[in-house]
């Protein structure tokens, strides 16, 4: 009978440390302090949308990168049909040149035609995307990015564009880009909503459940 007893108390005891433990991560989840949403300084960064819109996106992206071409055209223009247009969602492109060396001449050309023309990024943006080359290949040379501006007919200084892109005219902005991903990513695309991290670029209704959200 003592025995028992002694066998039903230890239970009793083990019980009472497993639900101490449960407990303790619980409400160590519960309370722990988020992380502070990234800033960013969105009036220097390409955008579409409404400057006013209660949610913003950044996308980091490598226009050489496969994964950021499905997300230019499977996923964004879901956004721009569901939340852009109806000044919603407002959505930033920042650079990060992980692919290769030309990598970082598309994001200069890039960076010169918003300079030039900002809302012509985006047809760049979309014309680069739909025309880019095999990842393991060096093609966006400074003459096929200057032949794809002209077939996309942007309204940009074609030679001023050449020039940019062969002197690396706006090097020092991608390459800050690329120090803030390079603290805050591993691949691309990564987003971004209201500064926080996101990363399943691919689950729409996922994506859309985090809007929510945010907005």
């Amino acid at each position: 009978m003592e025995k028992q007893k002694q066998k039903e108390r230890k239970r009793w005891i083990f019980f009472c440390i497993c639900f101490a433990a449960i407990a303790a991560v619980v409400i160590a989840v519960i309370f722990a302090p988020k992380p502070k949403p990234v800033a960013f300084d969105y009036q220097q960064l390409p955008m579409l949308g409404s400057a006013d819109a209660p949610v913003k996106i950044v996308e980091f992206g490598d226009f050489k990168c496969p994964a950021c071409r499905y997300f230019s055209q499977e996923i964004k223009p879901k956004l721009l049909q569901d939340y852009i247009d109806k000044g919603e969602v407002a959505f930033y492109f920042m650079n990060h040149t992980i692919i290769g060396p030309d990598s970082f001449a598309a994001a200069v050309a890039g960076q010169s035609v918003y300079h030039q023309n900002p809302k012509e990024f985006w047809k760049y943006y979309d014309a680069i995307y739909k025309n880019q080359g095999d990842e393991r290949v060096a093609w966006a040379t400074p003459s096929f990015l200057v032949e794809l501006a002209k077939n996309a007919q942007l309204q940009v200084d074609y030679e001023k564009l050449m020039r940019d892109i062969e002197n690396e005219a706006y090097a020092n902005e991608v390459i800050a880009h690329n120090e803030k991903a390079e603290k805050l990513i591993s691949a691309t695309p990564t987003l971004f909503i209201n500064g926080v991290k996101y990363v399943d670029f691919a689950d729409y209704d996922k994506l859309k459940r985090e809007i929510a959200k945010a907005g």
